[in-house]
């Protein structure tokens, strides 16, 4: 998929993205990752990949020296500007995840929230995080995934998907296990935590460090 489908596939859904994730996943989950990401202290210099709408750089930027809030759909920057105003130490800006003009060594923290499964070469964008981070700078992601789900549950999690956002693209990964994650991160040089939380809806919770 080129880089103006894969724009276009997510600009569509920007007015609606909160609510329609939010529908999707559940209110519960996000409230458990919220809790879990606001205790993250000390995030110094970072930068988020795939932003959406803000909803989760609002629970980050008070942690954090300075971030840049990113995201590949200038309509779905348009609607984070508006609702991250009021932090100041937040700049928003177009970025693609695979293909960052960041210099090296930069930031402190990478953080990607419903990112790393969607895209389409998650590995060269692990790579280019870990090109971007300082030496023991830290990959923060969560990745919302039917794995460890009862069989009822991820068909009622996929037709909740499909109402609101359609058939997905081919290259989407929702089917990744806890260990296949591990490993994708691993391999592009980082020192693995992952935890999978929550209840009816799941997330793995991970953290790498930069070796």
């Amino acid at each position: 998929m080129t880089d103006s489908k894969k724009e276009n596939y997510w600009s569509k859904f920007s007015n609606t993205f909160d609510n329609d994730q939010r529908y999707i996943v559940g209110e519960a989950i996000q409230k458990t990752v919220i809790d879990k990401l606001s205790r993250e202290r000390n995030l110094g210099e970072l930068i988020e990949f795939g932003c959406g709408a803000g909803f989760y750089t609002k629970v980050i930027a008070p942690n954090a020296s300075h971030v840049i809030a990113t995201d590949l759909s200038d309509e779905m920057l348009a609607v984070a500007k508006i609702q991250l105003k009021d932090f100041h130490n937040v700049v928003v800006e177009k970025a693609d995840c695979e293909k960052p003009s960041f210099p090296d060594g930069k930031f402190d923290r990478v953080f990607m929230a419903n990112l790393i499964h969607l895209i389409q070469n998650p590995s060269i964008a692990l790579k280019e995080t870990r090109r971007i981070l300082k030496d023991g700078g830290l990959i923060l992601v969560v990745s919302y995934t039917p794995y460890g789900l009862k069989f009822w549950d991820r068909m009622k999690t996929t037709i909740r998907f499909i109402r609101k956002w359609g058939k997905p693209p081919k290259y989407f990964r929702t089917n990744m296990s806890q260990e296949e994650l591990r490993s994708l991160v691993e391999s592009a040089g980082f020192q693995v935590d992952i935890q999978l939380i929550g209840d009816k809806t799941k997330a793995f919770y991970l953290k790498g460090i930069k070796l």
